[in-house]
């Protein structure tokens, strides 16, 4: 617990009180919470390896109109910076979903900055989390270094751990990634492309334009099955915000108006997609209503 304290002043540095203590992860573990840490292989003559990951979560309660239900409540993932991209943060997610099914509970939700495409690839495309709730300054201001700067809005997921989706994305034969071809093949559209020139950061369109056309495409397509829109995100918000910091208020308030007026609609995140190479851009893919689950 003192290794996973230090390494959270890695993940997110500058200020110390947004660390969870020894005391709350001791307190939470002994009461049905998890604490899981990912780990290097013991050096000869080591008894240990380096805490290099952790996933900490506590249970709790979701209401539905039969009443309160269990869940459990997944409030921290970090990875120390010098070992990511190495699938850590799958590997510990993939370990809290098999120790949470032990507990016989079926849901997992969590938090997670909306513009952090990293995290959106993670939780959305490889675990196949879905989300419809879009929660405005949930932590107030923030003063870490990660976050400072801009609203602590998030998504609130939903990770269904005992469905054939889940299933599927955690197994040793993973389902193939789909990529921006395959949904642009299935008549997905854009519905706010980014105004991006080389060399210059992406720049967030009139937001109330595309009000007006998201409308009217919903309106055209009510009666179809099989909807998907794409709303596009900045590859790197932490980019931006070292910048140009009121360009990155723009991309949060242009995203939140966004986000709300479509779950608002109907629509949920069920996928996401991410482009790599000199003009790197992604895509959050929304599809309408549960049945498209």
């Amino acid at each position: 617990m003192v290794a996973v304290e230090a390494l959270q002043r890695l993940v997110w540095p500058g200020d110390d009180t947004e660390i969870v203590p020894l005391h709350v992860l001791v307190t939470a573990a002994h009461n049905g919470g998890l604490v899981i840490g990912a780990f290097e292989e013991a050096r000869q003559g080591e008894e240990a390896g380096q805490l290099v990951g952790f996933v900490f979560g506590f249970p709790g309660l979701y209401f539905t109109p039969d009443g309160p239900r269990p869940k459990h409540c997944s409030h921290m993932l970090g990875v120390h910076p010098e070992y990511r991209d190495r699938g850590i943060g799958f590997a510990l997610k993939r370990a809290q979903w098999q120790m949470v099914r032990h507990q016989k509970l079926d849901r997992i939700t969590w938090t997670y900055d909306p513009l952090q495409s990293r995290n959106a690839y993670l939780n959305i495309a490889k675990l196949g989390a879905v989300c419809n709730r879009y929660r405005r300054e949930v932590y107030g201001e923030m003063r870490d270094g990660v976050n400072a700067g801009t609203p602590s809005d998030r998504f609130e997921v939903d990770w269904w751990v005992n469905t054939k989706r889940v299933e599927r994305r955690l197994s040793r034969r993973a389902r193939r990634q789909l990529d921006l071809a395959h949904f642009l093949s299935a008549d997905a559209e854009i519905i706010n492309p980014s105004h991006t020139d080389p060399g210059s950061l992406p720049r967030p369109v009139d937001t109330q334009a595309v009000l007006a056309s998201l409308e009217q495409k919903i309106d055209a397509d009510r009666d179809k099955d099989d909807v998907f829109l794409l709303l596009e995100i900045p590859a790197d918000i932490q980019q931006i915000k070292a910048v140009d910091a009121e360009l990155a208020l723009a991309w949060r308030s242009h995203t939140r108006t966004l986000f709300e007026h479509s779950f608002d609609r109907g629509y949920l995140v069920t996928d996401f997609v991410y482009l790599t190479g000199p003009q790197s851009r992604s895509f959050y893919v929304l599809s309408h209503g549960e049945s498209t689950l």
